[in-house]
Parts: C-alpha cells; structure tokens; sequence
C-alpha cells in the first residue's frame, strides 16, 4: 500500500484485526520519505510486516518508473532504520522452501539444512558451499513468494505499453461495485502464467493493453480467496487464504486500491484439505 496514505489505507483493513500502533505508523510516515528521497525512488509502498518469535521485520518495496520492473525491497526492525535487501535467486527460493516455523526475528540467525534436508545439504557442500541458510536469505525468499503467489492489483489499474514497460493508468478511476465483487476483476501483479497457455480464441475478447496479468478465477486450490464488503458495503477487501495475513482493499469508483501482509511468514499448506 501507498507509503503516503498509510494510515487512511490501514484503516480500511483493520477488519481483519491487523494494523500498527500510533508510535509504528508515525515512525513510518517519518522513515520512508526519506528512503524515497535517498535511494531515488518514484514511489515506496509499505508492504507489511513478518512477525518472528524475538521481533518483527517491517517491509517497505520501492518503485521506479516502470511498474512490472524487479522491485528494490529494504527491512526494518524498528521502522526507522532501513536495510537493502539483495535481488532474489532460484537458489534462495529452493531452500527457502525446505525451512519450515516460525522466523526468529533476527536477521543473522542461521538455519543448519544438514538438520532439515539432508540431500539439499549434500549437494551444497558438493558445491563447495556450508549447509546453512540466513534468516535474511529466508527473508527475501518469502517477500518474493507471497508478491509472486498473491500480489494483487484491480482491472485497469495499470497499463502496459507498446514497448513493454508498465505504468499506473492514469484514466482508471475504480471498479464498479458490481465488478468489485468478482475474482476476475483482479490480476496477480507478476509474470503471467496462465495467460501463455491461453488459445487465440480466448484472447480475442481480451484488451492486451490492460489484460496482460494473470486474473484471479483461475487459482489454485479454487476457493483460496474470500471475498467481503467491509465499512458498510463502501470497501471490497480480498483475504488470502494460502498465505493467511494477506489483505487487498479497494474502494470502487475510486483509485484507491493496495495490499498489505501481516502474518509469520508461513504458508498454508494444508488449504487443499481445508476447503
């Protein structure tokens, strides 16, 4: 959500029971002007907040002109001083899903994978490499999973050009109350899928410069987002039910539109038998 309106944006999900104290937001609205400012970004949204046993990492992403560009992503461990995390791998996503529990809250804790998964260990100590993982490393994985699996965006709210950049749709001014209530109404605000494998047929009715994202109806497990009018029918929230903190607001016929995490940074595996 908007590090700017942070505060009008955490009220609209505080019907989940998540949120930030006054001295949290007011540290907040005080920090990330100036991570915006030093680190030269066009925009910086507030992602959320891991809790760990012995502390809690505060997540803010930074943006520059194209939108679909790899996200600069920092943590905080008191909202006030702000660290840069590196790019994500195909390595740390891999050994990120073999660590299980809760995160510690402290970034320099070490994970031994020789205790978790012994054929992952051999093959980095066959690499020449300790079989060990960061909390950090563990860190920067799980932010890159849940903005992969259920970052979110409405309809038209971005727009994506002739020569393959992404920016925000000036033109667009909200969903619909009708449209709001339905899960096509909202992409995945990463690199499509499922749209590759679509036929010609079915992308005749689709607008490339607006359809260019993966929407929601077609996720799995089916039935791994609710859907609820909140303040009086005025704000359309979507609440993940895979990774249980995760919460999308929208106020239709307005641009107001974002999403926040507030969890430990677990999936929820056992969903499918959920349902």
């Amino acid at each position: 959500m908007e590090a700017q309106s942070l505060p009008a944006a955490l009220a609209l999900v505080a019907g989940g029971g998540v949120g930030l104290s006054p001295e949290r937001q007011a540290a907040l609205g005080a920090s990330l002007p100036l991570v915006q400012r030093d680190y030269r970004f066009e925009r910086v949204w507030f992602w959320g907040c891991i809790q760990g046993l012995r502390g809690a990492y505060y997540i803010a992403e930074g943006l520059g002109p194209d939108r679909a560009a790899p996200r600069s992503r920092l943590y905080s461990l008191n909202c006030l001083d702000w660290s840069l995390l590196t790019p994500a791998t195909k390595e740390m996503l891999a050994l990120a899903e073999q660590v299980k529990g809760r995160f510690q809250g402290d970034p320099s804790f070490e994970y031994n994978l020789s205790e978790i998964n012994a054929e992952a260990a051999a093959r980095l100590m066959e690499s020449g490499k300790e079989p060990v993982m960061k909390e950090e490393a563990r860190l920067i994985a799980t932010i890159e999973q849940i903005d992969r699996e259920v970052g979110i965006v409405p309809r038209g709210a971005f727009v994506k050009t002739p020569l393959g950049s992404v920016h925000e749709n000036r033109h667009f001014e909200g969903l619909s109350l009708v449209e709001a209530k339905k899960l096509s109404s909202y992409f995945h605000f990463t690199e499509p899928v499922n749209l590759k494998n679509k036929t010609l047929l079915e992308k005749a009715n689709l607008d490339p410069s607006i359809d260019f994202l993966d929407s929601l109806e077609h996720d799995i497990p089916r039935g791994s987002w609710s859907i609820q009018l909140e303040k009086g029918g005025t704000v359309v929230v979507l609440r993940s039910l895979l990774w249980l903190g995760l919460t999308f607001y929208h106020v239709p016929m307005t641009k107001q539109f974002g999403y926040v995490y507030f969890g430990t940074g677990e999936k929820n595996l056992d969903l499918p038998f959920m349902l």
